[in-house]
């Protein structure tokens, strides 16, 4: 894993103050009674991820770059669970 300087400023409990409101999408496997769920919200540079069940929950938040690398990650099924 590489290293790299983080904003001393990030605060996980606030970071929503980050994004617009608006643009939380939740995910389109989601269960109708609000599951196992996360909601994302893309900005200019930055990529928020948070709890859908939880009213107040923590965002977390992510570049560009680390997301498209996760996402390709669970494409390829490095997080799937053995059988």
């Amino acid at each position: 894993m590489v290293d790299y300087a983080g904003n001393g400023d990030y605060d996980p409990t606030t970071a929503v103050g980050l994004f617009d409101p608006g643009n939380w999408r939740k995910s389109f496997a989601s269960e109708p009674n609000g599951g196992n769920c996360v909601e994302v919200n893309l900005a200019d540079d930055k990529v928020g991820v948070r709890d859908t069940k939880l009213a107040e929950s923590p965002v977390f938040v992510f570049h560009h770059s680390e997301w498209e690398a996760f996402l390709k990650a669970v494409k390829a099924g490095q997080f799937d669970l053995p059988n």
